[in-house]
């Protein structure tokens, strides 16, 4: 059967986006009642309420013609297959993990949302792309302290070393996916087609930029990369009430000083964030001088070359400020995340179908790592954000505004219908 050349959407012709978001934003609280504890939300990779999401989402897709499956790696996927075989294949989704506490929104929105893009294009039927929802197993790392093992399934990332990986239970990667029914020597299976031409993932912005520029959506134009260290400032432990201030080789004076330089070298340079999230003492009494500190740094931006530099900076201060008050420090390096640009054609596309929907575009750096940044490894793809309402996320507080989804699902429907008319999109295939 010949398929009909995709028409052109107008505003009149719009399918009812308010109805579609009132039923995705049902549906992610839907979502939400799956959870391992009882008074709030948290699902981890391959839990036994992901069973229950997968039920809940195949019986979504199924009636729009949707063929289900879950690959080796416990991804949701459903394909809605084009009749010409050899059709390019566009992926859209994000992940149906948790963190503990979790809201009810961030990754569940992204996959719910592309659901509503298939209602609202009548299953694909006049695209000429066949269009794939993947509703990720795992992206948070909470289970097994590794994010993206779904993602990294589908670029042929989850080798042995990863598998053999345990819980704090003592069950490896490898166990869990065989206790969910599923076979690890299968993963080869989990790999994008050579047909995909692209990924795009819907989500929450999990920040306070867009609500701060009234603005309900945003194009992401990179996911910034990210350095994590530990440092350990030493010193001598003594008596707090018989050794005089100015006898003091006190670590945690010397790790105040160096966190507030952190602050501000981090307000100096634009677009850079810098945090110390954790700090530990030794021997941590309160009538006891810290003889030891351990200090967290994390560093993110989305120019590594800034990145790196920032870091050089922040290691040679803390060096400078052990040496005046007679430390010892060093550090050691946990993570060295590069930025991730996302294509830059799909971005100026969907910044044109923010604008067809008559909102002004705007692209923004993700300070927070996404499944998009692993699957940029082998397929163009991008990032839409929508506003978070307080700037909140990971949290039962974590909100969306309805009137935002039914935006976003109007500027995805519009960029489904500007990507089919481009010959451009359609000749893309998958990165090798």
């Amino acid at each position: 059967m010949k398929r009909s050349p995709p028409q052109t959407l107008t505003q009149a012709h719009l399918p009812d986006a308010a109805r579609l978001a009132k039923k995705v934003v049902a549906r992610c609280r839907e979502l939400a009642a799956f959870s391992e504890d009882a008074d709030s939300l948290r699902r981890t990779f391959l839990s036994p309420p992901m069973r229950d999401v997968h039920r809940a989402m195949a019986s979504w897709v199924k009636p729009l013609g949707a063929a289900v499956r879950i690959d080796a790696a416990g991804n949701f996927r459903a394909l809605c297959p084009h009749d010409r075989r050899a059709a390019p294949r566009l992926l859209i989704g994000s992940h149906l993990d948790t963190v503990p506490n979790a809201g009810v929104f961030d990754g569940m929105l992204g996959v719910v949302l592309a659901v509503a893009l298939l209602e609202g294009s009548q299953g694909g039927k006049d695209l000429p792309f066949a269009i794939e929802i993947i509703g990720f197993s795992e992206e948070e790392g909470v289970r097994f302290g590794t994010p993206f093992i779904g993602s990294r399934a589908l670029v042929g990332r989850v080798e042995d070393k990863l598998l053999d990986v345990k819980d704090s239970s003592g069950a490896s990667v490898r166990e869990a996916i065989e206790r969910f029914d599923l076979n690890p020597a299968e993963m080869h299976d989990a790999v994008v087609p050579d047909n995909t031409c692209a990924y795009l993932e819907f989500h929450i912005e999990q920040g306070p930029v867009l609500e701060k520029l009234g603005r309900p959506l945003a194009a992401v134009e990179a996911i910034a990369g990210q350095t994590r260290q530990e440092f350990t400032f030493v010193g001598r432990s003594n008596h707090a009430g018989t050794t005089p201030m100015n006898q003091r080789f006190d670590a945690v004076a010397g790790a105040a000083e160096w966190i507030t330089t952190v602050e501000r070298v981090a307000n100096s340079v634009n677009g850079l964030v810098a945090t110390v999230g954790l700090i530990q003492s030794k021997p941590g009494a309160v009538n006891v001088i810290a003889g030891e500190v351990r200090a967290s740094l994390d560093v993110r931006h989305h120019d590594d070359g800034v990145r790196a530099r920032t870091v050089q900076e922040l290691v040679a201060q803390a060096g400078q400020i052990a040496e005046r008050r007679s430390l010892a420090v060093r550090y050691t390096t946990n993570l060295d995340q590069p930025a991730v640009p996302m294509d830059s054609y799909l971005v100026a596309e969907i910044e044109r179908s923010i604008r067809e929907i008559g909102c002004d575009p705007h692209r923004m750096v993700s300070g927070a790592g996404h499944d998009a940044m692993i699957l940029a490894e082998r397929v163009p793809t991008a990032m839409v954000f929508l506003r978070t309402p307080g700037g909140i996320s990971h949290d039962p507080a974590e909100s969306v505004l309805n009137e935002d989804v039914a935006k976003a699902i109007e500027c995805g429907l519009h960029l489904l219908q500007q990507l089919a008319s481009s010959s451009k999109f359609l000749s893309r295939t998958r990165r090798e």
